[in-house]
């Protein structure tokens, strides 16, 4: 093989790289995401059937875009394995709950709510309760807790776990 073709050769290569590099460093901020982790989760008793699960969490939209929230959904993984889904509670109906349950304690945050935005670059705090149809000791008992956040194109789905 000549000296010119392998040094055209590597020349061609070393403009591909660059080409490559610059496209994905472009491209960086447009993946729609959320980044968190859930601060505190609080549980009570609603009846001796049913409970109530308050989630405080903060979020990070890393994205070069607004992440506009679709659906908020809790699911608690029970002592033995088996994932429970939570109704979830109105802004309206959580001020309420938590007016007439003291045991959950104060109202932190505002509700993560349909059509909410997460604007880009920006962290913000909130919070999401749902009604699970079992007991306040199965919720306690928990292995786990997740809080999954949808975007309102289905793009994309944010899952943050409490363990």
């Amino acid at each position: 093989m000549s000296k010119n073709i392998l040094l055209a050769s590597l020349a061609g290569i070393v403009v591909v790289v660059i080409a490559v590099a610059i496209i994905l460093s472009t491209q960086r901020g447009a993946h729609i995401e959320l980044t968190g982790k859930i601060l505190k989760v609080r549980t009570a008793p609603i009846d001796d059937a049913s409970s109530i699960a308050a989630v405080d969490f903060r979020v990070t939209d890393p994205a070069d875009y607004a992440f506009m929230s679709k659906a908020v959904t809790l699911v608690v993984i029970d002592a033995n394995g088996k994932e429970i889904e939570g109704s979830t509670v109105s802004e309206p109906d959580a001020k309420r709950l938590f007016d007439a349950i003291p045991l959950l304690g104060p109202k932190y945050n505002s509700s993560l709510i349909i059509g909410e935005k997460v604007p880009a670059h920006q962290t913000i705090d909130r919070m999401s309760s749902a009604r699970f149809e079992v007991p306040d000791s199965v919720l306690e008992a928990r292995k786990n807790l997740i809080l999954r956040i949808e975007e309102v194109d289905g793009r994309a789905t944010a899952e943050f776990k409490e363990k």
